[in-house]
């Protein structure tokens, strides 16, 4: 588990009613009614929250992560964010953070040993049993009502139910032919899955298909003491009936939730060059990407972080930095069981692109 102590780098002051995850009472003193020369407020305590979760706002690093989580948040179309990472850097904590942040309940989980029935879903059981045939609904259906779908160690599940996943995402039809029940469905979720590399990959074909991956990265001496200390406060804060601790991170997150709504509300109208589409074209070309997602990801991904910006058009500087979310996971040696870590070989090979 990580954690942010630091408020200095939030999202900022409450400017309105808290809505962060767990709040049942206002967050902040309403600015219409407030007399502009006086001082700010502070944020009126919230109570206990019924999910116990490390506020997304104040996790510690782990940027690379966050930035990947909120891109694809705010443009779906990536495809989805493949987290790989050793055990114990978080990759759960932010993946639930995250999701109670943006759409205020934890996402879809779906369990390793799920099966086709509970994925795609099938009939109820007890309706069968007595003579009824009633439809019940899969994880892939809760998760187009709650807006996000979470696997846990994908590279541990059936590859024909990851295969079917990616592609309800990619295509956003679910089309069921199984046991009397022949239907297709509409279908919109984001999607995360983590992984071990430790505990064995994901076929190429399948790596290819998630969006964006990213590395959940070790914390340096300094981000691990931040982390323990943000980790020990948000406990006391949990035992306190009321927190003003948990109502300042709750607004910021708020506040951050906001932005990224006009993120994806201003998305369409973010300018994307001729010369930005030939510079997503060559950098896969030089990284010797495998098929041609990539280059298509690069371009997407780079709009939505424009937009997150709040910049009219794609600069080079947007392309620079989502590359290796992009094409990590779409270079020759990664696709043949090879490293997904993204290094100074890598980034001389583009360098000259972006000057």
């Amino acid at each position: 588990m990580t954690g942010e102590t630091d408020r200095a780098g939030g999202a900022g002051p409450v400017t309105g009613p808290e809505t962060g995850p767990g709040a049942t009472g206002p967050g902040a003193t309403d600015p219409a009614a407030t007399d502009l020369a006086a001082p700010e407020a502070a944020p009126a305590p919230v109570p206990v929250p019924a999910i116990p979760i490390l506020p997304y706002s104040r996790v510690v690093g782990q940027e690379d992560l966050k930035l990947a989580l909120e891109l694809n948040f705010i443009a779906p179309r990536i495809g989805g964010v493949l987290i790989t990472g050793q055990r114990g850097t978080a990759k759960s904590t932010v993946v639930r953070a995250f999701a109670l942040m943006s759409r205020g309940e934890l996402p879809v989980t779906l369990p390793i040993n799920a099966t086709d029935d509970r994925v795609l879903g099938g009939w109820e059981l007890d309706a069968l049993m007595r003579g009824e045939a009633r439809e019940q609904s899969g994880l892939l259906e809760e998760a187009h009502e709650k807006g996000l779908l979470y696997v846990d160690e994908v590279n541990l599940l059936d590859d024909h139910l990851v295969n079917i996943i990616l592609d309800v995402v990619s295509t956003g039809v679910l089309s069921v032919q199984r046991e009397g029940i022949a239907a297709a469905r509409h279908l919109s979720f984001g999607l995360v899955g983590t992984m071990n590399p430790e505990e064995g990959g994901l076929r190429p074909q399948l790596l290819d298909r998630f969006g964006l991956m990213v590395t959940a990265a070790e914390l340096d001496t300094e981000a691990r003491h931040r982390m323990i200390m943000t980790v020990l406060t948000f406990e006391e804060e949990l035992a306190e009936e009321t927190s003003v601790w948990r109502a300042d991170a709750a607004a910021e997150g708020a506040t951050l939730k906001d932005a990224l709504l006009a993120a994806r509300t201003a998305l369409p109208g973010v300018e994307v060059g001729e010369e930005i589409g030939r510079l997503c074209a060559e950098a896969a070309g030089r990284l010797s990407a495998v098929g041609h997602r990539g280059e298509l990801v690069t371009a997407q991904a780079a709009r939505a972080l424009a937009a997150k910006e709040g910049a009219a058009r794609v600069e080079p500087g947007h392309v620079r930095r989502v590359l290796p979310f992009a094409l990590r996971h779409r270079r020759p040696e990664s696709t043949h069981g090879g490293t997904f870590e993204w290094g100074p070989d890598d980034d001389a090979r583009v360098e000259d692109l972006f000057g």
